[in-house]
C-alpha cells in the first residue's frame, strides 16, 4: 500500500533532481566559461604583457619608439595585436604555446638583458616563422593591400610594396624590424632586393 504512494512521490522528485543538476551544471559551465574567457582576454592586455621585467625592460622599450606605439593618428597597436590571433581557435592555440614561455620565465632563460640578447635571434626567428606561416595574419588585422593608397607612399615604398604583392611575399618577409630591433648579426638586406 505504501509502495505506490512512495513511487508517486519519488519519481517527480527524481525528475526534479535531474533538472536541478542540469540547471546548476549549466550555470557552473557559464561561470567557468565566462571566467576562462575573461582571464584569456586579460592576458591580452598591455599591462599583462609588460608585467614581466624581461619584456618591460627590453622589447617594450623598443616598441615605445615605433609608429605602432605613438603616431599622428593616435591609433596604437599593443603587444597582443601583433602576437596573438583574434580568431578564437588560433588564439587558444597561441595561449597553450605561451604556457611553455611560463616555464622559461620560471627557470630564468631570459631573466637578464645579456641572456635576452643571447636568445634574441632564436626568439625572433620563432615569431617570424609563425607570422610567415599565418601569412602575417596579425599584421592584416590593421593593414591590407586592398586599402593601401600607393600614391600616398614614398616612391620607393610603393615600388617595394607592389613588388612584394606580385612576388607573393607576406608582411614579415620585409618588415622584420618594424617594432623591435633586429638581432645582432642579422642585417636588414632591404637594399639588396
Amino acid at each position: 500500500m505504501f509502495r505506490p504512494i512512495w513511487r508517486w512521490f519519488w519519481r517527480p522528485a527524481q525528475r526534479f533532481a535531474w533538472g536541478v543538476i542540469f540547471i546548476i551544471g549549466g550555470f557552473a559551465g557559464i561561470i567557468f566559461w565566462g571566467g576562462f574567457n575573461t582571464f584569456m582576454e586579460y592576458t591580452n592586455t598591455q599591462e599583462f604583457c609588460i608585467s614581466c621585467h624581461e619584456m618591460r625592460s627590453t622589447v617594450y622599450e623598443e616598441y615605445k619608439k615605433t609608429v605602432h606605439f605613438k603616431n599622428a593618428s593616435g591609433v596604437q597597436a599593443i603587444c597582443s595585436d601583433c602576437h596573438v590571433p583574434k580568431a578564437w581557435t588560433p588564439k587558444l592555440i597561441r595561449k597553450i604555446q605561451a604556457a611553455g614561455e611560463l616555464y622559461h620565465k620560471a627557470v630564468g632563460t631570459i631573466s637578464t638583458p645579456e641572456k635576452f640578447e643571447a636568445k634574441r635571434l632564436e626568439l625572433a626567428e620563432r615569431v617570424w616563422a609563425s607570422m610567415k606561416a599565418s601569412d602575417s595574419r596579425e599584421c592584416r588585422n590593421c593593414h591590407s593591400y586592398e586599402n593601401m593608397d600607393f600614391h600616398k607612399q614614398s616612391r620607393r615604398g610603393a615600388e617595394k610594396m607592389q613588388e612584394g604583392i606580385k612576388d607573393g611575399k607576406t608582411c614579415i618577409d620585409c618588415h622584420q624590424g618594424v617594432a623591435h630591433k633586429l638581432p645582432a648579426g642579422l642585417d636588414d638586406d632591404d637594399d639588396d632586393d
